[in-house]
């Protein structure tokens, strides 16, 4: 038998006590309540520069950092701003809104906090997040409904705002229109003189919300013309694309719209690797407008997509929290162009 020597014994330094705001206080040489206005940011206290910047040096050589739950018992409500993690695949167009977005309310002096959970959705999912008491929610695509905002609002949450196709009784609505994507690049298609238009439909789960009102925006651009649409459905795998390119001159389509550039990219190479010249025998555009589509050969035509402004979602957040009982807000957003490159 092994026997595993016990380690000799130290004693335990005493742990340090925990640094106050009347320490912070005391080591700039103001008052307790100069330091709470000072790392509250109260703008209704006016306070010079020099006393500030004592005051954050002072926290900072100390290791004070205020209580955020004390705070919210002062303020009679938090400053947290809950961002449910999207259940969908997320490219960078919507990373450098959502980037855009903390920024613009860090500036407003709110905590943002991703919350991610796996296997709830909906109204089930809101009780979640309002066990959290957040001040605001930011609600990415479908699911939540008028009960899932109303237990939101009772746990204390002054803002519920959804971004998605639909509003959603109770709460502040950014109708994101995915419909004007897929017309733009169907009115695009046929104006280029084409007439059989594949749309590619991706695979990936929880992206119906936005591939089929893109497709119908496809649809509607094209009705009563004698174009052609075909639903092409596709996983985002090499193989899936390289098995739809390999029977693309059975399909016979002059032209495809493939989602986003990221499909189109996947696409494009494959209808390559199977001898398809682009733009001659297929014109081929995306969406999202992304850098790398700039740099392909040929270069890809895209939808440039134009989504809320980060700092105009902020003011709204940041009104709603003021103003709780105010009616809730309707904005259409996502505005679409065709940005017509070589590809096409």
């Amino acid at each position: 038998m092994v026997q595993i020597p016990n380690p000799p014994s130290h004693s335990s330094p005493a742990p340090r006590p925990v640094p106050t705001s009347a320490d912070v206080a005391r080591l700039a040489g103001v008052s307790r309540a100069t330091v709470s206005y000072v790392l509250n940011n109260t703008s209704a206290v006016r306070i010079s520069e020099p006393t500030r910047r004592r005051v954050h040096e002072a926290a900072k050589e100390l290791g004070y950092v205020p209580h955020a739950a004390a705070r919210s018992l002062r303020a009679g409500h938090s400053r947290m701003v809950l961002m449910p993690a999207p259940d969908f695949p997320v490219g960078p167009l919507y990373s450098q809104f959502i980037s855009e977005l903390q920024w613009a309310l860090g500036r407003l002096d709110y905590t943002v906090v991703q919350y991610g959970s796996i296997g709830v959705y909906g109204d089930e999912a809101a009780r979640a997040w309002a066990e959290l008491r957040p001040v605001a929610v930011l609600v990415p695509g479908a699911g939540l409904g008028p009960q899932g905002v109303s237990v939101l609002k009772r746990s204390g949450a002054r803002a519920v705002v959804t971004l998605g196709p639909e509003c959603v009784d109770g709460a502040h609505s950014l109708l994101m229109d995915h419909e004007a994507v897929g017309h733009c690049a169907g009115s695009h298609l046929f104006d280029r003189g084409r007439r059989r238009i594949g749309v590619v439909v991706p695979g990936e789960a929880g992206l119906e919300s936005f591939s089929q009102p893109r497709l119908e925006g496809v649809r509607r651009a094209l009705h009563g013309t004698e174009a052609t649409v075909t639903e092409l459905p596709l996983a985002y795998e090499e193989e899936a694309a390289a098995r739809l390119a390999a029977r693309w001159r059975e399909l016979d389509l002059d032209a495809v719209f493939a989602y986003n550039d990221e499909y189109a990219m996947l696409v494009m190479r494959a209808l390559q690797d199977e001898g398809v010249r682009i733009p001659e025998d297929t014109a081929v555009i995306g969406a999202d407008d992304l850098m790398l589509g700039r740099l392909l050969r040929p270069r890809l035509s895209t939808v440039h997509i134009e989504l809320p402004s980060g700092r105009d979602l902020a003011e709204l957040v940041d009104r709603a929290v003021r103003n709780p009982g105010a009616a809730p807000e309707t904005h259409k957003v996502l505005g679409a162009s065709v940005v017509h490159r070589d590809s096409s």
